[in-house]
């Protein structure tokens, strides 16, 4: 890697800090955060149903979000590494520095089909981490060469440094940016996604990918209930999408799996407790929003995003496979 490592500190911050995965190196981080370097085994991961993304198998540089959103459907991942899903969700970044040469090891295995891969699934792959350990620009390397299609999730302007290899990978494999802005409104984004830039900086940072080749879509996730669906909020936010430069928009309602729970529902009731009958209303049945709610707010926005020009996104064709020679025999 070719960057100053930070430097090492001690894997227990105390009798009160979370246990970390076994062989994990811990570096210091800005602002009081810290990297947890953990070799991975396997990189490319089946996505369960709590990530939504469009694609079916997802790739996650790092674990962990310094982004702190409080909906985020990953924090229930890091229970599983042994973590909290709360601050250490937010402060412990899990990364995953042999990634790039994982990836071209599995995407070349005999049994793997070229299928689309999401790109940022347990944490934004374009967070502060990423300047520090620039995992991405070899990882694209690696699906370009491989000819396998992909979509990148992040938030983060560090994406556009990319440009010209996303403008590249997404010419010769197939593959997009999907930038998250599920509202305009930045007073609810300090409140609910406190280390994430604004949504006008992220709508900036769609219009000069696009002005550089950069396929974009526009993920309106989570739209939250009582939050950010009413009706003239869901119509400016499409509205800036399809100013922005982006083609295609997947508009999707808040889930709150295990992890992500716990952590939303602790700020609703500290921020908001009148809304608490309605949400345990929406949620009673689990994860998901009520289906008739869902579906209401989910055509709301479609048809807004074909008002204005936007394609509804969908999943990406992958690349033919190239077939083995046989030989004649005769």
């Amino acid at each position: 890697m070719r960057w100053d490592a930070p430097p090492l500190v001690a894997a227990s911050d105390g009798p009160s800090a979370p246990p970390l995965p076994r062989g994990a190196v811990v570096r210091a981080g800005p602002e009081g955060t810290s990297f947890v370097e953990v070799q991975a085994r396997t990189l490319l991961e089946r996505v369960g149903r709590d990530t939504e993304p469009l694609e079916e198998w997802g790739i996650s540089p790092y674990r962990g979000c310094a982004s702190a959103c409080r909906y985020c459907s990953g924090r229930g991942a890091h229970r599983r590494l042994g973590m909290d899903a709360g601050e250490s969700f937010e402060t412990r970044i899990v990364v995953r520095p042999n990634a790039v040469r994982r990836l071209r090891v599995e995407l070349a295995a005999p049994g793997w089909r070229g299928e689309p891969v999401a790109v940022g699934v347990g944490g934004d792959c374009y967070q502060p981490a990423e300047e520090r350990y620039r995992l991405m620009p070899g990882l694209l390397g690696v699906l370009a060469e491989a000819r396998n299609p992909f979509t990148v999730y992040t938030k983060r302007p560090l994406v556009a440094r990319d440009a010209d290899l996303l403008a590249q990978a997404a010419g010769e494999a197939g593959g997009r940016v999907a930038m998250s802005i599920a509202f305009v409104d930045e007073q609810v984004r300090r409140a609910v996604e406190p280390g994430a830039p604004s949504p006008q900086r992220r709508l900036e940072v769609i219009a000069a990918l696009a002005a550089r080749g950069v396929p974009c879509a526009v993920t309106m996730a989570p739209i939250l209930p009582c939050l950010t669906d009413g009706a003239d909020q869901l119509e400016a936010t499409v509205r800036r999408i399809a100013a922005s430069g982006a083609t295609e928009v997947l508009p999707l309602v808040l889930r709150l799996p295990p992890g992500a729970r716990e952590w939303f529902w602790a700020w609703v009731g500290e921020r908001h407790p009148r809304l608490l009958p309605r949400y345990a209303e929406l949620y009673a049945g689990g994860p998901d929003a009520d289906p008739a709610y869902r579906e209401r707010i989910i055509t709301q926005v479609r048809r807004l995003a074909a008002a204005f020009g936007l394609r509804d996104a969908g999943p990406l064709v992958p690349a033919p496979r190239p077939r083995a020679h046989q030989l004649a025999l005769v």
